[in-house]
């Protein structure tokens, strides 16, 4: 009983930690990009902004409900509570230290990615159910996207894999603590994998310059046009919790996990995630969109290609 109570425990204190670091994280990144663009972001609500996610999440929960007379209503409800929970569903098997891990099973690796592959499905429901031509036509991309960047993710992902001799997350970190970061050793291998699974992730999770599914200049809002309050919210939260998902498992498979110079333990992979963290959101405001067959070329003439081969470099380094 006693194990029980303590995975419940560990898993409500991670999820509560996500949602609120998820939360603030739309403060900051308000903030970091007022400081790019020479601005002063939110000022108003609480000291230097600090409450405007609570302000935001009060204005969202008085927003009427509107449902499109012609939409599929019960895709169309179910679709954002989907996304969501997809992208939550993913930390469970994250490791942030030896011991504060929602689920330690042997085939970690595959569920990430798994149910990373999963999320696009709720946002091509919404795309379907909304009787929409610009959301379907958003969900459509969003599809297209995710098959193929989903490719290279895989591809780069198995080489912390076969370097680390497992799936399970931790022992993959483990690996890593008793020689080196798969980042820096072999460098040729780690480095690139690392940027691959970087840029794919961006690709999954929708974000510039990789966010054709919701070009508003093209699609106004994507598959959440006709969405209205807490709907579109969760779909934002699904994106952002994915994002921060994804940085924490780019921190677990190649810096280290929980290892650093002194002192290891949970305050180094908090600090390596909320590093990538806030790399997105560099990337997402330093670089211009990406046109529907330049992604496409660039995954399957570049990425793909690259990706294969990091894959058979990382097998002969092991056998070799």
């Amino acid at each position: 009983m006693s194990v029980v109570v303590t995975a419940l425990v560990t898993s409500l204190s991670i999820l509560t930690a996500i949602l609120t670091v998820t939360a603030w994280a739309i403060w900051f990144e308000r903030k970091f990009v007022a400081r790019m663009q020479s601005r002063l972001g939110p000022t108003m609500v609480g000291p230097s902004g600090l409450l405007q996610p609570l302000a935001d999440l009060v204005k969202l929960l008085q927003k009427e409900d509107i449902v499109p007379e012609a939409a599929d209503r019960r895709l169309f409800d179910l679709a954002p509570k989907l996304a969501a929970l997809c992208a939550l569903g993913a930390a469970a098997v994250v490791p942030f230290s030896a011991s504060i891990v929602g689920a330690k099973i042997d085939l970690g690796v595959l569920y990430l990615l798994a149910i990373g592959a999963v999320t696009v499905l709720p946002v091509f429901m919404a795309g379907w159910a909304s009787n929409n031509k610009f959301a379907l036509l958003g969900g459509m991309r969003a599809l297209a996207q995710s098959l193929s960047y989903e490719v290279p993710l895989v591809l780069s992902a198995m080489v912390p894999v076969i370097l680390g001799g497992s799936m399970d997350v931790s022992k993959i970190v483990e690996s890593q603590i008793a020689t080196q970061w798969f980042i820096i050793g072999p460098v040729w291998l780690g480095l690139p994998a690392f940027c691959l699974f970087m840029l794919a992730m961006l690709a999954e999770s929708n974000r510039i310059p990789f966010d054709i599914p919701e070009a508003e200049s093209e699609l106004v809002s994507g598959v959440t046009t006709e969405y209205t309050g807490m709907k579109f919210a969760l779909f934002y939260l699904g994106e952002y919790v994915h994002t921060f998902v994804a940085s924490a498992a780019a921190s677990a498979l190649f810096l280290g996990g929980w290892d650093g110079p002194f002192a290891p333990g949970m305050h180094w992979m908090v600090l390596k995630t909320f590093a990538l963290f806030g790399f997105v959101y560099w990337v997402r405001w330093s670089l211009l969109r990406f046109r529907s067959d330049q992604l496409m070329r660039i995954c399957w003439y570049w990425l793909v290609p690259v990706s294969v081969a990091l894959l058979l470099g990382a097998g002969a380094w092991v056998v070799l």
